[in-house]
């Protein structure tokens, strides 16, 4: 019953964050879009960085009109394409003075097997090697604007993921499943990789479990699923409640000195074994950097 109360436990703080900038993938929809909201409320101007501008208009508006803030702009991100984050980062680095937290939240989940333009596997290039990237290239406005917070959403299907370094492209067998948990097994090994390189610079760095929630990302489970779904929605998270460990990990004060840590429930949760394989996130580092034609010692 505990962990039930945990789960939906609120979690809330006045911290403001006027003066400050903040990005946001994917923050159109689901937990994005509410992260928006919370985050507008506390006075920061909002960048939503989205890879459909038809869908961003309206949540434009919706986010402008609840949360009362109008420093909030749409901007063109398609984390399956290395050079549309090229051009977003560009801009970025040459309009905002100042990045204050970049929030890592757009995702695929369980699609079918698809590649990015850059010929990656869609699950890990969105879900990591996009957001890799883009952190790579907005890393010294980020170091320019601290003290400031990379947080990365992953999922507690990290538990069931491992990374395939010699295939992680899924090129020899594909099973939707296992390359969404790599994905997010991914994003917990460059949180700690990153914290490790961030160490002294005032940018810290998280990742976390948003929950089991009622999202989009459930349209590509097959009707079994989404039945098993279904019948677990009363213990399932609205996107509001969702949004909860992110703004966490974004505004609250104690975590000032924390960094490359794991987040459920708005607290420090535990990861699995392999997500604290600083080995393998090393190599999968390299292996990243490799990919995306980058060097990022």
């Amino acid at each position: 019953m505990q962990a039930l109360r945990n789960m939906f436990r609120s979690w809330s703080s006045d911290a403001r964050l006027d003066g400050k900038t903040v990005i946001i993938t994917g923050a159109n929809t689901g937990i994005g879009k509410e992260t928006a909201i919370d985050l507008a409320k506390r006075g920061a101007r909002i960048i939503m960085a989205c890879r459909d501008m038809e869908k961003t208009d309206a949540a434009l508006k919706e986010v402008k009109d609840a949360s009362g803030n109008q420093d909030i702009v749409a901007r063109r991100l398609d984390l399956s394409d290395s050079k549309s984050i090229r051009e977003f980062a560009e801009n970025i680095n040459k309009e905002e003075k100042q990045v204050n937290i970049l929030i890592n939240n757009a995702g695929v989940m369980v699609c079918p097997y698809g590649k990015t333009a850059d010929g990656l596997e869609m699950q890990i290039g969105v879900n990591h090697m996009g957001h890799f990237l883009l952190t790579y290239l907005l890393l010294d406005l980020i170091k320019r604007s601290t003290p400031a917070r990379i947080i990365t959403v992953s999922s507690m299907a990290h538990q069931w993921g491992t990374i395939n370094l010699e295939d992680i492209n899924s090129e020899k067998n594909y099973d939707k499943q296992k390359a969404y948990s790599q994905s997010k097994l991914a994003n917990i090994l460059f949180t700690r990789s990153l914290a490790k390189r961030l160490e002294g610079t005032g940018v810290t760095a998280y990742a976390l479990h948003p929950g089991v929630v009622q999202t989009e990302l459930w349209r590509h489970l097959n009707k079994p699923q989404q039945a098993a779904m279904w019948l677990a929605k009363p213990f399932t998270k609205t996107s509001v409640q969702g949004a909860q460990t992110t703004i966490y990990c974004a505004v609250a004060p104690e975590l000032e000195t924390e960094s490359g840590k794991y987040y459920s429930d708005c607290a420090p949760a535990k990861c699995s074994q392999a997500a604290m394989d600083d080995e393998v996130g090393q190599r999968l580092w390299e292996l990243s950097c490799k990919m995306l034609s980058i060097t990022w010692e």
